[in-house]
C-alpha cells in the first residue's frame, strides 16, 4: 500500500526567550505553529490563489520580476569560508598549542632537529585535516549539482524552462516523471502522483499526493504528471527550513568533546611537570635531591 503524502516533521527547536525592550511594553513571542488559517499548506485551494495573487494560468513575466526582486532568487545561500582561514583554524586547540609550544622551546634551546620533526608533524596535521574536509565540500557540490536546475513555468499563458533559481511564489509549474520538485507547491487539479521524499523524511517508499495535497522542494516525481502553484521559494521551503537549522545547531560530537577533555589533561600535567622540573632544578643543594629523578641532571652546589 502506498502512504498519503503528508508534510514533514520539521525537527522542534526551543526558541530561546527573547530580551525585553525597555521601550517597548509588550514582547512578541515565536510562533511555535503556524496558524491553520494563514499556513498555504492546509489552506483552501481558492483562498491559497487568492493569498497569493495568482491563478491556474501562472503569472506574467513582469510580475515573476518584480517577484523575484522582493522574494529573491529560489535557493539557498551558502556562508562561505575564506580558505586560508579555515586552513589556520587547524592550528588553534588544546593539542596544537602544545605542540607549538613545544616547537617555540625547541627553537629556543636549539634543538633543531626537535623543532622541524615537530614542526613537520604538526603541518601534515593541518594538511590532511583541511584536504578531507575539503574533498567532503566537493562531494557536496556535486550533489548539488544533480538537483533541479531548471523547471517547467508557465508565464504569460506559455510553458517556458527557466532557472529554478527564477521560480517564485504564485508561479504554475508542471511536475513530470523524473522531476525535482523545485519549491514548495500544492498541487492544481489532475490525477494523483507518486513522490520520493526520502531525501527530506527518509521514507524508503514514495508516497501518494492527491490534488490540493503539498510537495517540498527536493522531492522526486516517481510517477504522474500534474500541475501545481508555488506557495514557498528559497529559505522558505520546508528544505531551506531545515538547513537553517542545521547550520544554527553547532552540536560537538561526543568524540570531540573526549578529544578535548584528553587536550586539557594533557595540558595540566604538562604544566605541572614544568612546575615540578623548574622547582627541583632551582631548590638549593640537599643530600636528598642530589638527583634530581625527572630531569637526571646532578645538582651541584
Amino acid at each position: 500500500m502506498k502512504a498519503i503524502a503528508d508534510e514533514p516533521k520539521v525537527p522542534e527547536t526551543k526558541p530561546k526567550p527573547k530580551p525585553v525592550n525597555s521601550e517597548s511594553k509588550t514582547v512578541s513571542k515565536p510562533d511555535a505553529k503556524p496558524d491553520p488559517k494563514t499556513d498555504l499548506k492546509t489552506l483552501p485551494m481558492p483562498e491559497v490563489e487568492k493569498k497569493l495573487a495568482s491563478s491556474r494560468d501562472g503569472l506574467s513575466q513582469a510580475e515573476a520580476q518584480k517577484r523575484l526582486a522582493q522574494y529573491g532568487p529560489n535557493k539557498i545561500e551558502e556562508k562561505k569560508t575564506n580558505p586560508i582561514l579555515k586552513f589556520l583554524t587547524y592550528f588553534w586547540g588544546p593539542i596544537p598549542w602544545m605542540i607549538e609550544a613545544a616547537v617555540i622551546l625547541s627553537g629556543v634551546v636549539r634543538h633543531w632537529l626537535d623543532f622541524f620533526v615537530i614542526l613537520l608533524l604538526l603541518c601534515s596535521n593541518a594538511v590532511v585535516g583541511f584536504w578531507e574536509e575539503h574533498q567532503a565540500g566537493n562531494a557536496i557540490e556535486a550533489l548539488k549539482a544533480k538537483l533541479a536546475v531548471k523547471a517547467k513555468v508557465k508565464r504569460d499563458g506559455k510553458w517556458i524552462d527557466p532557472n529554478a533559481s527564477d521560480v517564485v511564489p504564485g508561479d504554475v509549474i508542471r511536475l513530470r516523471l523524473g522531476d525535482i520538485v523545485p519549491a514548495d507547491a500544492r498541487l492544481l487539479e489532475g490525477d494523483s502522483i507518486e513522490v520520493d521524499q526520502s531525501a527530506l523524511t527518509g521514507e524508503s517508499l514514495p508516497v501518494t499526493a492527491k490534488p490540493g495535497a503539498a510537495v517540498f522542494s527536493g522531492s522526486i516525481v516517481r510517477q504522474g504528471e500534474i500541475d501545481a502553484i508555488v506557495y514557498a521559494t528559497g529559505t522558505n521551503t520546508y528544505f531551506g527550513k531545515t538547513a537553517q537549522l542545521v547550520e544554527s545547531a553547532h552540536t560537538v560530537s561526543h568524540f570531540q568533546r573526549a578529544v578535548l577533555k584528553i587536550g586539557d589533561y594533557l595540558i595540566v600535567l604538562a604544566v605541572t611537570l614544568v612546575v615540578l622540573i623548574l622547582a627541583v632544578a632551582l631548590t638549593p643543594f640537599c643530600p636528598a635531591i642530589s638527583c634530581c629523578p625527572v630531569t637526571g641532571l646532578k645538582l651541584t652546589q
